[in-house]
């Protein structure tokens, strides 16, 4: 059998060099938009989460940025907690509408589509995180070719 000829791992220790950084740091020239697209349900793996990250990151290098709710993506933006709407039931449990907040908050905007809001999810426009705006169906293909005229970003969050 093989030994092992090294100390064990410490709090504290780095398993990467987490410093370097490959390519250099794009930030938007003026007027450049980007749009992140989710089709995703709520909690159902972590692409949802991530790319409301990489929605606030891309508001913070400069993009005029905005989040598309639509099909399960909806389900990200409801209001939720337990036992009460606001309370984290558990750590973490409010992440993706805390971060929701955080990117309207710097100035990002979110649309979610009522058609999935009430015919497949059953919820109404008090149900959305506040700030949060409901749009037609018919709106959800318009805003995708409107960033596309405009040469936009677009990050599609998709998970079957």
């Amino acid at each position: 059998m093989p030994a092992i000829n090294h100390k064990a791992h410490v709090k504290g220790d780095y398993f990467v060099d987490y410093e370097e950084k490959v390519f250099e740091d794009v930030k938007a020239r003026p007027g450049e938009k980007a749009l992140v697209t989710f089709h995703t349900v709520a909690f159902e793996g972590s692409i949802g989460f991530v790319n409301l990250l990489q929605a606030t990151r891309l508001q913070r290098k400069g993009y005029e940025t905005t989040v598309l709710l639509y099909g399960p993506g909806v389900t990200l933006g409801l209001q939720r907690g337990f036992p009460t709407l606001g309370d984290e039931a558990f750590p973490g449990h409010l992440n993706q509408n805390n971060q929701l907040v955080k990117f309207m908050a710097e100035g990002g905007k979110v649309y979610a589509c009522r058609f999935a809001l009430q015919a497949l999810y059953g919820h109404g426009e008090p149900s959305l995180i506040e700030g949060i705006r409901a749009i037609a169906p018919q709106d959800v293909l318009d805003l995708k070719l409107l960033h596309l005229r405009d040469n936009a970003v677009i990050i599609d969050t998709w998970t079957l």
